[in-house]
C-alpha cells in the first residue's frame, strides 16, 4: 500500500565535518525544500573560518539541513525553529541519532519565537534564514530579526530566496558579503553590524 505524502521520507546527506555523509530523514511536507548540496557546499566554504565555536540560528528550519552541517562543522550550539510538527520531530529524531546533544529544537512559527525571544540573553554569532518562498515572509522576518536583538556583532546571515520574489530592502547595518544564485534562488551572506 503506498504511503500517504505525510509518511514519505525523504533524505539529505550531510558533506562534511564529524557527521560527515550521515543521513538526514525528513517527511515530505508541501513548501519543504531543503538547501542543494551544491549551495550548502559554497555556503560553508564562505563561513568555515567563523563556524566553530558559535552558536548559530536556523529559522524555518525544515529538514534542519543547515543546522546540522554547521553542528558537524564544530559549531558550539545550533537553535532549530520549525513550525510543522512533523518536521521539528525529524529533526528531534536525527539529532537523538546522530547523538548530536548541541541541538536545540523549538516547534513555533518563527516570527513568534523571534517576538517571544527578543532581548534574551543569546547572542547569535550565524544566523540561517531560508523561510518558505511566499511575499513578505523574508521582509518581515528579517524586521523581526532586527527588533529582537538577537545577533551579535558581526553576525553571519545567510539568505536563500526565490530569485522570482520581489527584492527585499536590507537594513542600511546588513553588509553582503556574497550573492550567488544556482537555478531559481539566490543566496547571498550578510554581516550585521550591531551598534
Amino acid at each position: 500500500m503506498p504511503q500517504s505524502s505525510s509518511q514519505q521520507r525523504n533524505s539529505v546527506r550531510i558533506i562534511a565535518g564529524e557527521y560527515r555523509s550521515r543521513k538526514l530523514e525528513f517527511p515530505s511536507l508541501e513548501g519543504l525544500r531543503p538547501t542543494a548540496d551544491r549551495v550548502r557546499e559554497t555556503l560553508f566554504n564562505w563561513v568555515r573560518d567563523s563556524i566553530q565555536s558559535q552558536v548559530c540560528l536556523d529559522l524555518f528550519a525544515g529538514s534542519g539541513a543547515l543546522g546540522f552541517e554547521a553542528l558537524s562543522r564544530g559549531a558550539r550550539q545550533v537553535d532549530f525553529i520549525e513550525k510543522n510538527a512533523a518536521a521539528a520531530n525529524s529533526i528531534r529524531a536525527n539529532l537523538e541519532r546522530l547523538d548530536a546533544i548541541k541541538g536545540r529544537v523549538y516547534c513555533v512559527d518563527a516570527l513568534k519565537w523571534l517576538d517571544q525571544t527578543a532581548q534574551t540573553e543569546t547572542r547569535y554569532g550565524l544566523v540561517f534564514l531560508d523561510p518558505p518562498f511566499k511575499d513578505l515572509l523574508l521582509k518581515n522576518t528579517i524586521a523581526s530579526l532586527e527588533q529582537a536583538a538577537i545577533m551579535q556583532d558581526g553576525c553571519l546571515v545567510y539568505v536563500e530566496q526565490n530569485l522570482q520574489s520581489s527584492v527585499v530592502e536590507l537594513p542600511a547595518n546588513w553588509i553582503r558579503l556574497k550573492d550567488k544564485k544556482a537555478g531559481s534562488v539566490r543566496y547571498s551572506l550578510y554581516e550585521v553590524s550591531i551598534t
